[in-house]
């Protein structure tokens, strides 16, 4: 949950997922839909699908895998998180490499290398291995997420309270803020969106996204204006902007008022807990002040 998201954001959800799937069996059984449901507002839903898969995987052997190897096999882990798993929950010595690490070791060896580049990455990789306390390698990969999550920041880094300043090459040169270097950037791309939101009593209508969709696939939104036929008694009701990885949206919100319900739409309560919902809908819906969960 905390991959591209804020702690403050996490908190309120991981702590209803916890209470909807305490356990690994309780995960695995659990209809997709409803984990949907309860990451919704989150993004990145392939990272919901993933732990629900690892679930499963971990269900049908019956035990938590416990050496690297085997946690790498596991959807959706990639080389950071069996790190970190393997070194924390079962003292393995392998480290654990994200973007707060990557920060603190290009500043301590002062390193020009593109963190965005596989070649860097691979090599700061193999430079975390070598300075790995093989006897608590928990800790220290620990040691070294936090001390780039709270010290060696981005902007501010607190270079005074560093406990490895002295030993920190950057620092020495004065090029803490030009490093860590990122060269690779993605130009954003803005779409423009344009919603109906059309109720009946305390319904909304909803349509439901292709299962093989690239983007939200099997959530529900509401329909676009574009979409339907028909439509009468059109009132804008505001807009916003919504970003999704290098896409932005600029949406309109329209209600509306139908006279026959198109194939394939619904009339759906928007409090229904387990309809997974875009994100974009939610905040549509908020917009318009229809009350929604979460």
């Amino acid at each position: 949950m905390l991959q591209q998201t804020r702690v403050e954001t996490v908190r309120p959800y991981y702590e209803a997922f916890l209470r909807s799937f305490p356990d690994v069996a309780a995960l695995a059984k659990a209809p997709e839909s409803q984990v949907l449901a309860m990451w919704s507002g989150l993004g990145y839903y392939s990272r919901a699908r993933n732990m629900q898969r690892a679930a499963r995987a971990i269900a049908a052997i019956g035990v938590f895998p416990a050496d690297y190897p085997q946690l790498r096999d596991l959807p959706g882990v990639g080389d950071y998180t069996a790190a970190a798993v393997a070194s924390i929950a079962f003292g393995l010595p392998h480290a654990a490499v994200d973007g707060n690490v990557l920060r603190v070791l290009a500043r301590l060896f002062n390193d020009d290398g593109d963190i965005g580049s596989p070649v860097t990455r691979r090599r700061f990789q193999e430079l975390a291995q070598t300075l790995l306390d093989p006897r608590h390698p928990g800790e220290f990969n620990s040691a070294m997420m936090e001390l780039g999550a709270t010290v060696c920041l981005p902007r501010n880094p607190r270079c005074l309270l560093c406990p490895v300043q002295s030993l920190c090459a950057a620092s020495a040169a004065g090029r803490t803020l030009e490093l860590p270097i990122k060269l690779k950037r993605t130009e954003q791309k803005r779409e423009a969106l344009s919603l109906a939101l059309i109720l009946r009593g305390e319904l909304v209508l909803m349509r439901q996204r292709p299962s093989d969709a690239s983007r939200m696939a099997s959530f529900w939104e509401l329909p676009h204006t574009d979409d339907l036929t028909g439509l009468q008694n059109v009132v804008h009701r505001g807009a916003f902007r919504h970003t999704i990885v290098n896409t932005v949206f600029e949406v309109q919100v329209s209600t509306a008022t139908l006279k026959r319900t198109p194939r394939g739409h619904y009339w759906m309560h928007p409090q229904e807990a387990s309809t997974p919902i875009t994100t974009i809908t939610r905040k549509a819906l908020t917009l318009v002040n229809v009350t929604i969960l979460g």
